[in-house]
């Protein structure tokens, strides 16, 4: 039976022993090439103005920039901190001029209607404070035609899988923030749930062994 869930945070990652950390541990995953961005495009998502929800470090976002042409990208997220370390990040990019960081949370967007062509985020959606409302500005502010794409982790993955991956995070300081992460991560199920009654239908909700994934086009 799957425990239920422990909520994390919804301020984001804050502290700069904290924010180090985690971008010690994206750009790593980065370098090895574990990162999602690879599955956004393959999602469809390869072209425009995008919009990534909760980027940390920008390591997701300023690969997609470089792996796509003519693209920009809004970056929203709660953590002053981190918006602070993504600017840094863009600068080393050579992408100053292709992003902006906003600070802000999912559920109130400062953006207009239909501004993107796609929006997507991964490992933030357990981090959301108010899911539905943050769906409905998903929709809002794309375009007709425009992509979806949130990963997160999954509360109910193997404990195999999560001792693996425990035992793979590093630095090692990491580790008990990969285990609330996941005591915060929801089952595909439970998204399924919280799409209904919201504006943001007819996607898909799928999952693997230690993550899931929403999909959909508007």
């Amino acid at each position: 039976m799957t425990k239920p869930r422990v909520i994390e945070t919804d301020q984001g990652i804050r502290g700069e022993t904290n924010v180090n950390l985690y971008d010690q541990m994206q750009r790593g995953l980065r370098d090895k090439g574990w990162i999602a961005t690879k599955d956004i495009i393959k999602s469809g998502i390869t072209g425009g103005m995008a919009l990534e929800i909760g980027p940390g470090p920008g390591y997701l976002g300023l690969e997609w920039l470089k792996n796509t042409q003519g693209t920009s990208l809004k970056g929203l997220d709660i953590s002053p901190g981190m918006i602070d370390l993504a600017k840094r990040n863009a600068a080393e990019y050579g992408f100053s001029e292709r992003v902006q960081y906003v600070p802000s949370s999912g559920d109130k967007m400062p953006f207009n209607d239909e501004e993107f062509n796609a929006v997507f985020s991964n490992g933030s959606l357990h981090e959301w404070s108010n899911q539905g409302n943050t769906f409905n500005e998903i929709c809002r502010v794309l375009k007709k035609g425009g992509r979806v794409f949130v990963s997160d982790l999954r509360r109910d993955m193997f404990c195999l899988m999560k001792w693996f991956i425990w035992l793979n995070s590093k630095p090692k300081e990491i580790r008990a923030g990969f285990i609330t992460s996941i005591n915060a991560a929801y089952t595909p199920d439970e998204v399924r749930e919280l799409l209904k009654g919201t504006k943001l239908q007819g996607c898909t909700v799928s999952g693997n062994p230690v993550g899931l994934r929403l999909t959909g086009v508007k």
